[in-house]
C-alpha cells in the first residue's frame, strides 16, 4: 500500500520532463498577460462582519469598529444583529479595532481588500473581568492566539492568507501546518503530519466542530495524510492546529488536532472564482439564498488538471492521477430558531499504474489501480436560550474507502492478481454541547458525542503455493461515545485557568478512557506569558487492526485483536511567550509525553509496535503491554506580516522512544530528532497604481531529520515473493532532509475582479535524500525511496 502510495507523487514527478516544455509556454503566456493586465483606477471594496460575544457567540449591538489610522477617522457601529458595514475601503490592507462597553478592545491588522471580493469578518470579544466599561489591553496583539478560548496551550491559529503566503503549501492546510514548531512533514510527498514524533494515526480531523473522516485524496485504510487534500483553502476561515494538552473538549486524538472552520459565503452579493493549476482545476461559487436576507451558501468544485490534460492529449505518460472533489457550506440563520448549517465534503480519486522492469527495460512486471473516496455531509443547529446558556447540536453521516488491486506478471503476456483490497467504512455521529456562562470569571461546557460505525473489510493475498490468503474479511457494526465537561476560571485579567473531564468509551469491546484534562495561562507582564497544561488523551485504533485475521502457527485463524484497550498518552507542556515589539514574538515550549497501552506484538522476542505505524493495519496477535515516551523543547520567532513583509522561525529538537515485549527502550520510527523551517516573504507594490498591483515574493527552508527504517533481505524477500525485514529494530536513519521551496504570487485588482499569477517551486534544489526503502515483487529488487524532486507548480487565479 505504501508503494502504491509512492507512486502517485513518483508518477507526477519522475516523468514530468515530458511536460517541462508545455509547462514553460503556459508560464511564459500567462506571464505576458499578467504584464498587460492593470488598472489606473482607484478601487475599492466593503468590508464587512459581525461581532459577538466569545463564549455563547451572541450579537454585540452598538459595538464600534474602526479603521485604524484614518484620517479623518472612519468607523461604524453594529446594528440589533451584531452585524456592521464599511464602504468605500480602499483596495490594500486595512486594519480595524473593535470595542464594546464591559469588554477587552480587539485589534485586527492588515486585512487583505482586493476588489473581486468583499471581506466578511466574524469577531469574536472577550468579556472584561473588572467591569470598568471599555477595557484596553497594553500588551501588544497575539495574532497567533488560539480561537478556542478553552485550548490555552499548544495551540495556533492559522488563515487561508497564512496559507497563500507560505511558500510549499500548495494552498493545502495540512502542509501548512508543517511550518509550526514541533511538527515535521513526510518528505517523500505525503503530506503526513508528525507531532512531538508520534505517529501520524494519532490526528484528529474536526470541520465545523465535528469529527470527520481524513479528507485527502489518495489515502490508505488508516492513515490520516495523503498527497493531496480534499479541502480546498478558498472553503476555509480561520482554524486551529493544536499538538498537544488538548482542550477538554477534544477526544479521540493522541497527537495533534486540526479544527476547520468553513467561511460563510456572501449573503448580499455573488461572487465567482476560477483557478487552475497543476495540482488542480477549481470553480468557486458563493452568494445569497435569498436577497435581503441573512443566508449564504459558498460552493467550490475541483479536478485534477494532469487528468484534464491526459483526457486532451497534452501529457502522455503512465500513472496519471486523478481526483476531483467537491465541499459546501450553507449558512441558514432564522428570526428565532437559531443558526443552522448544512456543510460537507466529497472527493475520489484513482490512480492506475505499471511497473517497469528496468530503467533500460519497459517491459511491463506488475500493474495496480488504487483508489480512494470519501464524502461527509454534516448538519448543525446553534441556539442561544438566553444571555447565559447556548446550546449546540449536530447529526453528520460520513463514508470512507479504498479500493486496491495489483497484479504480477506470470507469462510473456498474462498476468494474475497478487493483491485484492476493499476498504469501505460508514459513520453516523450525533453531538450536543451546552455552554452556560455564569459570569465573566466562570464558564462551563458539558456534551455528548456518539459515533455509529458500520463497515465492511476484505483483503486477500496471493501466497507462494498460489493460495489466496484471506487477511481481512469482516462486516459489522460498532460504536463509541465521548462525553466532556469544561469549567473555565478567570481568577483576574491576567491568570486563567481551564479544567475538565473527557470520557472515551469504544463499544466493540467495551474498553474505555477516563481523560482528566488542566491548564494555567498567567500574563506576567505587558509582553510576557507563561502557560502550562496536563492532559491524558487516547484514540481508537483504525477498526482494520481490531478486525484482522491472525494464523497461528498450527493454522488456526482468529480475531485475537478485539479485546485491545485504547492507547493512552499523557501530556505535560510548559511554555512562555515573550512578545518584544509590536508585531514580532518569541515562543517556547517544553514538553513530556508518556504513552502506555500501546498494542505491541504479542511476542517476547519482538519489538513490533503500533507506535511506527502509520496506515493500513497489521496481521500480528497483539497485546496492550507496550510503552513510549516522547519530549522535546520547541523555539517560534515570528514577525506577523506587517510594513508589508513576514518571516518564521521554527525549530525543535526532541527524543521519541518506544518499548515492545522484548523490554528494549528503543528510538522509534518517527524518531527525526530535529525539523526546523525559515519562512521569509516580502510584498511589493508594483507600477504607478500601487496599490492595484502587488507582487509577493517568499521561501522556505526546511532542515529536518530522517525517520527510522528497517533494512531488507533481499534474497529472503525473493524466496518469500513479499517483503522480509533484515531485522525489527529501525536500524537505518533516512538521510537528513534539507529542502528549498520558492514562491512567487502576483495579483492585480480591477474594477470587480482580480487577477493573482502564482508559481511554486518545491524542493528548487532537487535534494534527494534517502527516506526509506520497499520491495518490487515485479523486479525482484529492493528500490529506495528518495525525497520529493523538484516539482514546479503554476497557479492562475480569476476572481470576479
Amino acid at each position: 500500500m505504501m508503494e502504491t502510495q509512492n507512486q502517485i507523487f513518483n508518477s507526477l514527478n519522475t516523468k514530468s520532463s515530458r511536460i517541462k516544455k508545455n509547462l514553460k509556454r503556459s508560464l511564459f503566456s500567462f506571464l505576458m498577460l499578467a504584464s498587460l493586465i492593470g488598472s489606473a483606477q482607484e478601487l475599492t471594496q466593503t468590508v464587512r462582519g459581525k461581532v459577538s460575544d466569545i463564549d455563547l457567540d451572541y450579537p454585540l449591538i452598538g459595538a464600534t469598529v474602526v479603521i485604524l489610522n484614518s484620517e479623518p477617522i472612519r468607523g461604524v457601529s453594529t446594528d440589533l444583529d451584531g452585524y456592521f458595514k464599511l464602504e468605500g475601503i480602499s483596495v490594500g490592507k486595512v486594519s480595524l479595532e473593535i470595542t464594546y462597553l464591559g469588554y477587552e478592545k480587539r485589534v485586527i491588522s492588515n486585512i487583505e481588500v482586493v476588489s473581486a471580493k468583499e471581506v466578511f469578518l466574524t469577531i469574536e470579544l472577550t468579556e472584561s473581568v473588572t467591569e470598568l466599561g471599555v477595557v484596553e489591553i497594553s500588551g501588544k496583539a497575539k495574532r497567533n492566539e488560539s480561537i478556542n478560548e478553552m485550548a490555552i496551550i499548544s495551540s495556533r491559529q492559522f488563515s487561508t492568507e497564512e496559507t497563500k503566503r507560505y511558500a510549499g503549501t500548495i494552498d493545502d492546510p495540512a502542509r501548512m501546518a508543517a511550518n509550526f514548531a514541533g511538527v515535521s512533514g513526510d518528505a517523500s510527498g505525503n503530506n503526513d503530519i508528525v507531532v512531538r514524533g508520534n505517529s501520524p494515526k494519532g490526528i484528529l480531523w474536526r470541520m465545523e466542530g465535528i469529527e470527520i473522516p481524513n479528507p485527502n485524496h489518495f489515502s490508505a485504510e488508516g492513515a490520516t495524510g495523503g498527497p493531496v487534500n480534499a479541502l480546498n483553502s478558498k472553503m476555509i476561515s480561520n482554524s486551529e492546529f493544536m499538538s498537544g494538552a488538548f482542550a477538554p473538549e477534544y477526544g479521540n486524538a493522541s497527537s495533534g488536532v486540526f479544527d476547520i472552520n468553513l467561511r460563510q459565503g456572501n449573503n448580499e452579493q455573488r461572487e465567482y472564482s476560477f483557478g487552475a493549476g497543476l495540482f488542480g482545476t477549481d470553480f468557486t461559487v458563493e452568494g445569497p439564498i435569498k436577497k435581503g436576507k441573512r443566508a449564504s451558501y459558498l460552493a467550490n468544485y475541483r479536478y485534477s488538471s494532469l487528468g484534464i490534460l491526459d483526457d486532451l492529449g497534452v501529457v502522455d505518460f503512465g500513472g496519471v492521477p486523478r481526483y476531483q472533489d467537491v465541499s459546501f457550506n450553507f449558512y441558514l440563520p432564522s428570526n428565532k430558531a437559531g443558526v443552522f448549517k448544512v456543510f460537507g465534503l466529497a472527493g475520489i480519486s484513482n490512480i492506475s499504474d505499471e511497473e517497469d522492469f528496468s530503467e533500460d527495460n519497459d517491459s511491463i512486471v506488475a500493474k495496480s489501480d488504487f483508489g480512494s473516496h470519501l464524502g461527509f455531509v454534516g448538519l448543525s443547529h446553534s441556539y442561544l436560550l438566553n444571555e447565559h446558556i447556548s446550546i449546540k447540536s449536530s447529526v453528520s453521516v460520513a463514508n470512507n474507502g479504498t479500493n486496491l488491486t495489483s497484479e504480477k506478471k506470470y507469462e510473456e503476456t498474462k498476468f494474475e492478481v497478487g493483491q485484492d483490497a476493499k476498504f469501505n467504512n460508514t459513520a453516523i455521529k450525533f453531538a450536543t454541547t451546552i455552554k452556560k456562562k455564569i459570569d465573566a470569571k466562570n464558564k462551563i461546557s458539558v456534551g455528548l458525542i456518539h459515533t455509529y460505525q458500520n463497515y465492511s473489510f476484505n483483503f486477500k493475498e496471493r501466497k507462494l503455493d498460489n493460495s489466496f490468503k484471506s487477511i481481512l474479511d469482516v462486516s459489522e457494526s460498532s460504536s463509541f461515545t465521548q462525553l466532556h465537561a469544561t469549567f473555565k476560571h478567570r481568577f483576574n485579567e491576567n491568570l486563567s485557568m481551564v479544567t475538565g473531564m473527557h470520557f472515551l468509551q469504544l463499544h466493540l469491546n467495551n474498553s474505555y478512557s477516563i481523560e482528566p484534562r488542566l491548564g494555567f495561562n498567567y500574563q506576567l507582564s505587558n509582553t510576557q506569558t507563561l502557560s502550562a497544561g496536563f492532559g491524558v488523551h487516547s484514540k481508537t485504533q483504525a477498526l482494520t487492526y481490531y478486525t484482522t485475521n491472525v494464523t497461528d502457527a498450527n493454522g488456526n485463524v482468529s480475531q485475537p485483536n478485539k479485546d485491545l484497550k485504547l492507547p493512552i498518552a499523557e501530556h505535560y507542556v510548559f511554555g512562555h511567550d515573550y512578545q518584544f515589539a509590536e508585531n514580532v514574538h518569541l515562543k517556547t515550549e517544553v514538553y513530556y509525553q508518556y504513552l502506555y497501552n500501546i498494542a505491541v506484538e504479542d511476542n517476547i522476542e519482538s519489538d513490533y509496535s503500533l507506535i511506527n505505524q502509520s496506515d493500513f493495519f497489521s496481521d500480528k496477535k497483539l497485546t496492550n503491554k507496550g510503552e513510549g515516551k516522547n519530549y522535546g523543547v520547541e523555539i517560534t520567532l515570528e514577525h506577523y506580516f506587517a510594513d508589508d513583509y513576514f518571516y518564521l522561525f521554527t525549530a525543535s529538537l526532541y527524543e521519541s522512544k518506544y518499548q515492545a515485549l522484548n523490554k528494549k527502550m528503543q528510538k522509534s520510527k518517527f524518531n527525526g530528532n530535529y525539523t526546523s523551517n525559515f519562512l521569509i516573504g516580502k510584498e511589493y507594490k508594483v507600477g504607478a497604481s500601487s496599490k492595484n498591483k502587488t507582487l509577493l515574493l517568499s521561501s522556505k527552508i526546511t532542515l529536518q531529520g530522517g525517520n527510522r527504517y528497517t533494512p531488507l533481505d533481499l534474497k529472503a524477500s525473493i524466496l518469500a515473493d513479499e517483503e522480509v525485514n533484515v531485522d525489527e529494530t529501525l536500524s537505518k536513519k533516512g538521510d537528513d532532509i534539507f529542502q528549498l521551496n520558492l514562491a512567487a504570487a502576483y495579483r492585480v485588482n480591477k474594477v470587480k475582479t482580480t487577477h493573482e499569477f502564482k508559481l511554486e517551486v518545491l524542493n528548487a534544489s532537487n535534494n534527494q535524500a534517502v527516506v526509506s526503502e520497499f520491495y518490487s515483487e515485479g523486479r525482484k529488487e529492493i528500490i529506495v525511496n528518495k525525497q520529493l524532486p523538484m516539482l514546479p507548480n503554476f497557479m492562475y487565479t480569476f476572481s470576479f
